[in-house]
C-alpha cells in the first residue's frame, strides 16, 4: 500500500514531495567522507529540480566551490504549484517581479513563471561584496549573466526529451528526486549513458526486475540512508496519505518506504553487519519467532532458510538464506553475496527467484513475503 499511495502522489499534478535540505547534506556528506574529491572538477546535473524551489539546487550552488564543482546544471519539468516560496532566491531577472531577495515568508508578487527553466552555473562568488556568498549573488548573477545561464527550455523539460538528453550528456553525476512512477525508465536513462548518480526512490524499487539485477550484480546500491528511516518530504498538498503521517503545522510528509539509491561508494556500505552465531540466535535472539526455537524454519520447495530478521541472521551458516529487503540497507558486499530473489505477484509467490530456475518460498504451505537469497562470502 505505501509504494501504491506514494508512486500515485507522483503522478498527480499537486501531489509533489520536496526533498528537504539537510537531508540532502547528510546524504552528499557520507560520499564526500568517502572521498573527499568525488565532485571535484565535475558536472552535476538535476534534471528534475526548478532552481527557484529545488534544495537539489541550492545545496549545490551554495556548496559549488567547496565541492569543487566544474558545472552545475538544474532543469525544471513544469511550473510547480510551490514555485519560489522554498528558497529565499527571488527571481529578479525575470519579467514581472520585483528587484528583491525575499524570505521564504514573503508571498512573492507575479507568477509569470510558465515555461520550464535551464540554469547552468560556472562560477559563484560574493557579487555584491559583502564578505558572504549566497543566494542573493547567484540571482545578481544571473541577472548580469556573468559566467552564468539561465534561459527557458524550448520544451516542458522533461528528463526523456533531446533538450534535457544533451545536458544529460554533458554532466558526469546526476542527483535528483526523480518521479516514481518513471523509476524504471530513469535508472534505464542513467545506465545507457554510464552516469554516476545519486537518487531518491521507493524502497519497493528494489524488487523491480529492472532493478534488481543491477543490485545484484553489484551495479547499484543503497546510499547511505534518511535518518532513522524516516524521510520527510515538503508538499504544497494538504490531502490525507494512507501510508504517509502528514503534519500541518510543518507541511512536511514522513514516510519510511524511501530511500537513496547510487552507484557512488560510501563508508556505511562497507561496515560489516555484527552476527551472532545460529546458536546464540536461537538462545539470545529478541526476537520471539526464533528465540527458543530448535531450528531456524526451512522452504519447504526451496533449500534455503527463513531469516525473517537481518540481525538474526547466523554468523556460522555457509547455505542459503532468505532474508527481507530491508536488508540491503545493511547489505556489505564483501560479507554477503546474493543469490537472487522471490517474486511477489500482490497474491503471494509467483514465479520464484528471477533467473526462473527455482520455487516460490513456502514454510509449512504458507507463502512468505518477498525475500532476497544471500549467503556469506567465502574468507
Amino acid at each position: 500500500m505505501a509504494n501504491k499511495n506514494l508512486t500515485n502522489a507522483k503522478r498527480v499534478k499537486n501531489d509533489e514531495f520536496y526533498t528537504q535540505y539537510g537531508d540532502i547534506q547528510k546524504e552528499i556528506s557520507a560520499y564526500l567522507d568517502c572521498d573527499a574529491d568525488v565532485f571535484r572538477d565535475k558536472v552535476v546535473y538535476c534534471n528534475c529540480d526548478d532552481p527557484f524551489e529545488s534544495n537539489f539546487f541550492r545545496y549545490f550552488v551554495l556548496n559549488f566551490n567547496k565541492l569543487g564543482l566544474k558545472q552545475l546544471i538544474t532543469t525544471s519539468y513544469k511550473p510547480s504549484p510551490i514555485a519560489n516560496t522554498e528558497l529565499v532566491l527571488q527571481p529578479s531577472f525575470l519579467p514581472g517581479y520585483e528587484d528583491k531577495v525575499v524570505s521564504k515568508s514573503t508571498k512573492p508578487k507575479g507568477r509569470p513563471k510558465v515555461t520550464a527553466n535551464k540554469f547552468i552555473i560556472n562560477e559563484v562568488r560574493d557579487i555584491d561584496g559583502d564578505g558572504e556568498f549566497n543566494l542573493k549573488d547567484i540571482a545578481k548573477q544571473l541577472k548580469a549573466n556573468k559566467h552564468n545561464e539561465w534561459m527557458p527550455l524550448e520544451g516542458d523539460g522533461d528528463f526523456r526529451s533531446d533538450e534535457c538528453i544533451n545536458l544529460f550528456k554533458q554532466s558526469d553525476i546526476v542527483v535528483t528526486n526523480p518521479p516514481f512512477s518513471l523509476f524504471r525508465e530513469y535508472v534505464k536513462q542513467l545506465f545507457d549513458y554510464n552516469k554516476k548518480f545519486v537518487i531518491i526512490g521507493n524502497m519497493n524499487a528494489i524488487t523491480y526486475k529492472e532493478i534488481f539485477p543491477l543490485i545484484k550484480n553489484n551495479k547499484l546500491w543503497l546510499g547511505n540512508g534518511f535518518h532513522a528511516g524516516n524521510a520527510y518530504f515538503f508538499t504544497p498538498n494538504t490531502r490525507d496519505f494512507a501510508s504517509g503521517v502528514y503534519d500541518a503545522k510543518t507541511g512536511l510528509v514522513k514516510f519510511r518506504n524511501v530511500c537513496w539509491f547510487t552507484n557512488i561508494d560510501h563508508g556505511r556500505r562497507h561496515q560489516p553487519l555484527p552476527l551472532m552465531t545460529m546458536e546464540e540466535n536461537l538462545k539470545y535472539s529478541k526476537h520471539k519467532e526464533i528465540k527458543g526455537k530448535k531450528a531456524y524454519d526451512k522452504y519447504d520447495n526451496y533449500d534455503a532458510i527463513e531469516v525473517s530478521f537481518t540481525d538474526a541472521i547466523p554468523s556460522d551458516y555457509d547455505g542459503v538464506m532468505g532474508v527481507p529487503i530491508s536488508f540491503l540497507d545493511k547489505y556489505n558486499p564483501e560479507q554477503f553475496e546474493i543469490i537472487g530473489m522471490a517474486e511477489d505477484n500482490g497474491k503471494g509467490f509467483s514465479g520464484g527467484i528471477w533467473d526462473g530456475k527455482n520455487p516460490h518460498c513456502v514454510i509449512n504451505g504458507e507463502n512468505k513475503f518477498k525475500r532476497i537469497f544471500i549467503k556469506h562470502r567465502k574468507k
